[in-house]
């Protein structure tokens, strides 16, 4: 089985060419590649397959002729990964398994359909534009935190931090709790601080995020446009443009009348074969 490593600062996936949709890909397989001490690590997988050889794609085979199978790194499915998008454009232009015609590439996910645009070195995808539709919190330790609720083809919760609460001082390495009712596929959970005055953008914002499925990522695209969409609510702005910085770097998301666009880098590190191996048994 061949393979690719890519990531988008620092939210990194194992990449695996299906075009016809054969690999018999399993949430176990899935698990047992992202591990990071026994498989090849990463924060999930991404599937190369063609739109219309995919249950999940056929229906945006006549707009897109390659769709996007995520697997969270714990083998369960996601809707939309921003940042994997991004990844996989790379991968489908460096492989030459497509070509962007006038600069821009369409590319098929559960989400619905994902239109990527080229800017040199940087890979811009486009998609839904974030809803905020509920409050709630998020416990953590022993901190319950106030959140919006926000959809951006995947289920998000954006907890800006009282001022004396550091982003550097939370636990993440265990799930924070949310309400179960008001998400009950689970939820991304974004921890966010107001970051320094940048030029050229409308507010500037630093974020840790949990990722039902992976836990702590360095990275989260569609998070960080959650979160753009929060910042620019909270200063009276339906549209506009934030910069996102994550443990793995800087993100831009620009928030248009009807849409959202995530930009950054997105690169390609290692290529290689996995060779199945036995769990191993202990008595």
């Amino acid at each position: 089985m061949e393979f690719t490593k890519g990531h988008g600062t620092g939210n990194d996936f194992v990449i695996l060419p299906d075009p016809d949709g054969t690999l018999d890909l399993t949430p176990d397989l899935v698990a047992a590649i992202c591990d990071r001490r026994r498989g090849i690590g990463g924060d999930g997988v991404l599937r190369v397959v063609r739109a219309a050889k995919h249950p999940d794609g056929v229906a945006l085979a006549g707009e897109a002729e390659w769709f996007m199978d995520y697997w969270n790194s714990d083998g369960s499915f996601a809707e939309m990964c921003g940042n994997g998008a991004r990844v996989f454009v790379r991968y489908l232009l460096e492989t030459g398994l497509a070509t962007a015609a006038g600069g821009a590439l369409p590319v098929a996910t559960r989400a619905g359909l994902v239109r990527a645009r080229l800017d040199g070195d940087v890979i811009a995808v486009e998609m839904r534009r974030p809803r905020l539709h509920a409050t709630s919190t998020a416990t953590l330790g022993g901190l319950t935190l106030p959140g919006t609720a926000v959809d951006v083809g995947n289920p998000h919760l954006v907890c800006p931090l009282p001022a004396g609460l550091e982003l550097t001082g939370l636990d993440l390495t265990r799930a924070p709790g949310f309400d179960p009712a008001l998400f009950p596929t689970g939820v991304n959970v974004e921890f966010t601080a107001p970051g320094d005055p940048v030029t050229g953008v409308d507010a500037h914002v630093l974020m840790r995020v949990y990722e039902r499925g992976s836990a702590e990522t360095l990275s989260c695209g569609t998070g960080a446009c959650a979160v753009a969409a929060v910042a620019l609510h909270d200063v009276a702005r339906d549209t506009g443009t934030v910069a996102v910085d994550v443990p793995g770097g800087r993100l831009t998301v620009t928030v248009t009348d009807d849409s959202c666009w995530l930009s950054g880098p997105a690169l390609l590190v290692a290529t290689g074969t996995l060779t199945p191996t036995p769990t191993p048994t202990h008595p």
